[in-house]
């Protein structure tokens, strides 16, 4: 290895060791996994090469076939145009979701990470194909869970839609506004419409609260995509068979629902009820000292905390959400068990502020992550490439024998 003997690499050198491009080493430094730093005489960084032997080690092949580089966390498995994750929020093709956030929309987001500039995916006419069959399911899922409803709706959608299987780019876009719109609607028990998305679910709602446009908006446009996630990796997959963006949704929310995913966010909201009438401390002691952990809190890839979840606790800081939740909650988990505060639980007291009803964590999440999905599904589709990853296997040496003698 060039300069092996030395405590530090250059940029190009560490990118070589380590068989990546620049924008990888980057994401690596801003994942803390390896160490920079400016160079004494100069306005570029220098790179820590103990770092870099030892993510290359993690990095290397074991003897049996892999298909993907890892499963880790911490380490990319394929390459994507779409977006990353920083230390300062996830990076929507090149744009921070946090800075988005401010004033975009989830269809100005959506315009963005699905790359479309010739067409307009969400001009007033691009309404989805619903066919009575799809009303009757509708009609009578009413009462079940939103994501359940809508995994059936979308069931069907896609023999509605004549142009569901396009392979032009834009006419994918085209599809995603459509089943976004439908995925929305479904989820609302309401028709499809042209109103800003995030007007139409304060409206069904939260109607009273004049607060909720401006940060049902802001959350939609966090939570739209955060890289390759579990339910992305499960879109992405399906989409790599060949499937249409409605199966690869379907195939999203599905993963969306775990307790570890974006089922999160409805155990997080178990604990903001509970401490609705406690006093935060001793909720607090009592958890720890029984070993218990805080839904909402801590994240794979954030070790300092969820930019997301601060950008939407603010927002509702400012619209007059109870001080408590904002910030005494947040703090005083921190400080009891290191673990940070992420979206989950964001999304948890947005919905208690905004008295939503039962389960739109869930709902809220899946909204705004069909919009990544779909990005991400799209991209695939167009790579043209089956995921097949390869399991190492660790049981009994072949040969091994059944049964008696």
């Amino acid at each position: 290895m060039k300069n092996s003997d030395e405590l530090y690499l250059s940029a190009r050198e560490a990118a070589a060791e380590l068989a990546i491009s620049p924008a990888t080493l980057y994401a690596y430094v801003s994942r803390g996994l390896i160490r920079s730093e400016p160079t004494p005489d100069s306005r570029k960084n220098r790179y820590r090469a103990e770092d870099v032997r030892a993510l290359k080690e993690r990095r290397v092949p074991s003897p049996e076939p892999r298909g993907l580089r890892s499963f880790d966390a911490d380490l990319p498995v394929m390459d994507t145009e779409i977006s990353t994750i920083t230390e300062e929020g996830a990076i929507y093709r090149g744009v921070n979701c946090v800075d988005l956030a401010e004033n975009d929309t989830l269809e100005h987001t959506a315009t963005l990470l699905w790359d479309v500039s010739g067409v307009d995916p969400f001009a007033p006419d691009n309404q989805p194909e619903i066919s009575e069959e799809m009303r009757t399911i509708a009609g009578a899922a009413r009462r079940a869970a939103p994501i359940d409803r809508a995994i059936a709706v979308l069931a069907l959608a896609a023999s509605a839609d004549p142009r569901a299987f396009t392979r032009a780019p834009d006419g994918r876009a085209m599809v995603g506004a459509r089943i976004v719109r439908l995925l929305v609607a479904t989820m609302l028990n309401a028709e499809a419409s042209a109103e800003p998305l995030h007007q139409q679910v304060a409206r069904v709602w939260a109607a009273d609260n004049k607060h909720a446009p401006d940060l049902i908006r802001r959350a939609l446009v966090l939570l739209a995509d955060h890289e390759l996630n579990a339910s992305t990796f499960t879109a992405r997959c399906a989409a790599s068979t060949g499937l249409n963006l409605y199966d690869a949704v379907i195939a999203g929310l599905a993963a969306l629902k775990g307790p570890k995913h974006g089922g999160a966010g409805v155990l997080a909201s178990q604990l903001v009820k509970t401490l609705v009438d406690r006093d935060v401390a001793p909720v607090v002691r009592e958890r720890v000292a029984l070993g218990e952990r805080f839904a909402g809190f801590g994240h794979g890839v954030y070790k300092r905390g969820d930019p997301r979840a601060q950008s939407l606790l603010n927002a509702l800081s400012r619209a007059g959400a109870p001080r408590k939740f904002t910030r005494e909650v947040p703090e005083r988990i921190a400080e009891a068990t290191g673990e940070f505060v992420n979206i989950d639980y964001a999304l948890a007291v947005l919905v208690h502020a905004l008295r939503l009803p039962a389960g739109s964590e869930l709902a809220l999440f899946a909204m705004a992550r069909s919009v990544g999905w779909i990005a991400h599904a799209s991209e695939q589709l167009q790579f043209g490439k089956l995921i097949r990853p390869r399991a190492r296997y660790v049981g009994p040496a072949p040969g091994r024998r059944t049964g008696g003698s």
